[in-house]
């Protein structure tokens, strides 16, 4: 079986974008951790599928694998990206791109370079995730083997927790990471994000992704950050995200608003795999 694809990236976040709509495809989680393989197969964090919608009111159906093989409820990056890529591809004319995800619906906004996402309504109750705790709150205790730490649990279609620290050059993220990606009380495993709060309006942040370990830019990951700092009063309703692989806008107005993501998508090269 010969596929055809294209190599892309959000801030470094890279992915593998497949038209699963003119060509049959049907991936096993080992073919996916042989495309992913940056040895001997193309390379990326994500495998992105886009098919034909199940329902009426979205244009496409957007799946997305980790380089695990497992499936995902949502990426951000890869969401701009998919937007470049139907766009580009003449797959639609549209410039608000309606798309069912496996968390809900998305509206994919193009605006020259940039791509705006409207990713929907943080989700702050521990089910959502899920996540065990007694009640919702803003803050939890975390049992690690170092000590209690404390960190924002919130939905954005998938799972993060945020862990406030002094400067992200220092974190501990390929050590704690990992331990809080597969921490009992995450039931299906989450995504952990590493904030540094610059002021109100700026912050950096880096992501141990749940399936792919650190990657260069998260935009769920940027998303839950902002969401939580929000919640807690530290942040304003629009904040810059200093990632490793670049910087994302992300605009919420609190409550029960969509939250807003704004960032690049870059389309890097096409190919054909054999598998």
């Amino acid at each position: 079986m010969i596929i055809n694809f294209t190599k892309m990236h959000g801030l470094g976040n890279d992915f593998v974008v497949i038209d699963a709509i003119n060509q049959s495809i049907d991936l096993s989680a080992e073919q996916i951790r042989f495309i992913a393989n940056r040895r001997f197969g193309v390379g990326c964090d994500q495998l992105l599928l886009v098919e034909k919608p199940l329902g009426h009111e979205a244009e496409f159906r957007y799946r997305i694998f980790n380089a695990d093989g497992g499936e995902v409820e949502q990426c951000g990056n890869g969401a701009r990206c998919f937007a470049r890529f139907v766009v580009d591809n003449n797959l639609t004319q549209s410039k608000n791109i309606p798309v069912e995800t496996s968390s809900g619906p998305i509206v994919l906004t193009l605006d020259d370079n940039e791509v705006t996402v409207n990713m929907g309504v943080p989700n702050f109750e521990p089910s959502s995730l899920p996540f065990t705790a007694d009640a919702p709150s803003t803050e939890y205790a975390l049992q690690t083997r170092t000590g209690n730490i404390h960190i924002s649990a919130v939905s954005m279609g998938n799972p993060h927790a945020v862990l406030e620290v002094s400067n992200v050059d220092d974190a501990p993220v390929t050590t704690l990471g990992p331990e809080i990606e597969s921490h009992p009380r995450f039931e299906q495993r989450v995504n952990v994000g590493f904030m540094q709060i610059i002021n109100r309006n700026s912050i950096r942040l880096r992501v141990y992704e749940r399936g792919a370990g650190e990657t260069l830019a998260c935009g769920t990951g940027a998303c839950a950050a902002v969401a939580a700092g929000i919640v807690q009063g530290k942040l304003a309703d629009c904040v810059k995200v200093s990632l490793p692989g670049g910087e994302l806008v992300i605009r919420w107005g609190g409550d029960n608003e969509p939250l807003f993501m704004t960032g690049p998508a870059t389309r890097v090269f096409e190919g054909k795999i054999s598998l």
